[in-house]
Order: C-alpha cells, then sequence, then structure tokens
C-alpha cells in the first residue's frame, strides 16, 4: 500500500478534515504508542498502520479495503 492510498482510505472512511486529526493525535498502542502521522515518518508500512487505525476506532472489517471505485466512463 502507498502513503497515498493509505490518505484516501483515511478520508473515505473519516473525511478529509477528521482524518489529519486523528493521523496527528490518536496513539496506537499497537505500533509502539506513536500516532499514525508519527508512525508514517518513521517508515512503518501504510498497510499496518491504517489496520491500526482501524482497529482501534472499531472499522468494521467490510469498509477496511475502502469503498467501491467505479471505472470511469470511456
Amino acid at each position: 500500500m502507498r502513503i497515498s492510498d493509505f490518505w484516501r482510505l483515511m478520508d473515505d472512511e473519516f473525511g478529509a478534515a477528521y482524518s489529519r486529526v486523528l493521523a496527528a493525535d490518536l496513539v496506537l498502542g499497537q505500533l509502539g504508542g506513536v500516532t499514525a502521522a508519527q508512525a508514517l515518518d518513521k517508515g512503518m508500512e501504510p498497510k499496518s498502520v491504517w489496520l491500526a487505525v482501524c482497529e482501534i476506532q472499531d472499522v468494521p472489517p467490510e469498509r477496511r479495503l475502502g469503498r467501491d471505485i467505479k471505472p470511469k466512463a470511456n
């Protein structure tokens, strides 16, 4: 997963503004007591960070892959 995919998933699930607040303020014990932003800055895998956020925020498993994106019409 790319960092851009992480932010897309965060924005889709929590909204653009709140996703930034969560990333900056929510401490993820599962990742050693750092925030999502700190974890990404340290080079942690974005997928691991996303799943840790999902776990602590109780995101249902069916929404952890993000919303379906319909292909653009030609």
